[in-house]
């Protein structure tokens, strides 16, 4: 593992370039329960690259890049949200996941400004084809209290690692 952050590791670029030929195999276990949270965009990789792309990362970071996912009737809700201070521009629309490996399809129907918990403006998102869903192949997960990982690749081929949100600081 990489990186130690408050007795935490995470995974190189290498070993997630393994875990995700073995999920390829097999599968990676991923479901949707486990997924509930808040995740921290953390590191980004290219295709097939084990050296991670540290600037677009860093900006990604210094936005709050902010995946949060739960479910409700049944149904995974995503909101993928970037913030500056108290401005934050904010995805939100709905997922499902197909396959052992599993993917996670989803779409985005809402488009929102907030400035804190205040709703400044939204707008609808026009549905896309279902060929053209956006998706992430899930690779591998850990969780352990408080703390945990993900690692997934979008459709356009980057690799993400975000880390878990604790809900300490879940806003």
């Amino acid at each position: 593992m990489d990186r130690v952050k408050a007795g935490f590791s995470l995974p190189t670029g290498e070993e997630l370039l393994q875990l995700e030929r073995s999920s390829r195999r097999l599968g990676s276990g991923i479901d949707a329960s486990s997924l509930c949270g808040s995740w921290w965009l953390d590191q980004l990789w290219g295709r097939s690259q084990a050296r991670s792309l540290q600037r677009p990362a860093a900006l990604m970071r210094a936005l709050a890049a902010c995946l949060e996912i739960s479910i409700e009737s049944e149904r995974l809700v995503l909101r993928n949200s970037v913030s500056i201070g108290a401005l934050s521009l904010c995805f939100c629309g709905h997922g499902q996941l197909q396959g052992k490996r599993p993917l996670l399809k989803f779409s985005f129907n809402r488009l929102q400004l907030r400035w804190g918990e205040r709703l400044l403006t939204e707008r609808s998102l026009p549905q896309p084809a279902a060929q053209k869903m956006p998706f992430f192949a899930l690779i591998a997960l850990e969780l352990q209290p408080e703390e945990g990982w993900l690692a997934a690749r979008g459709r356009g081929g980057g690799l993400a690692l975000w880390r878990l949100k604790p809900a300490a600081v879940h806003d």
